[in-house]
């Protein structure tokens, strides 16, 4: 399945769309499109994983990294609208803490 990517910026937010698998093919594409926001004039990377079924370690290791890139930029990086079988998959990583995870935009806009 093919992933299709956009992002919407709004006052230093950067709001990443991602639709389709977020597995070991998708990965490198979805890698390419966040490095580059880490390095912009951004101060948070918001992504939302509404429209992602299914997420692989391949698709967590890349939300690691993005995480990674965060913190040493100084940015925030929060994930929002995790279906329930993502939200299972992080659950099982014990990631849920790790990220700041948010039901909605609108909660993960709060504060950034």
């Amino acid at each position: 399945m093919k992933v299709n990517l956009h992002s919407e910026e709004k006052e230093g937010v950067v709001t990443v769309f991602i639709d389709g698998e977020f597995d070991m093919a998708a990965s490198p594409k979805i890698r390419n499109f966040l490095a580059p926001l880490f390095h912009e004039n951004s101060r948070s990377i918001i992504v939302d994983l509404s429209k992602v079924p299914y997420i692989d370690s391949s698709g967590i290791a890349t939300l690691v990294e993005g995480l990674q890139w965060s913190h040493s930029k100084g940015k925030k990086f929060r994930l929002t609208q995790l279906s329930p079988t993502v939200k299972d998959v992080f659950e099982i990583a014990r990631l849920l803490t790790v990220f700041e995870v948010f039901d909605t935009i609108e909660d993960a806009l709060q504060g950034v």
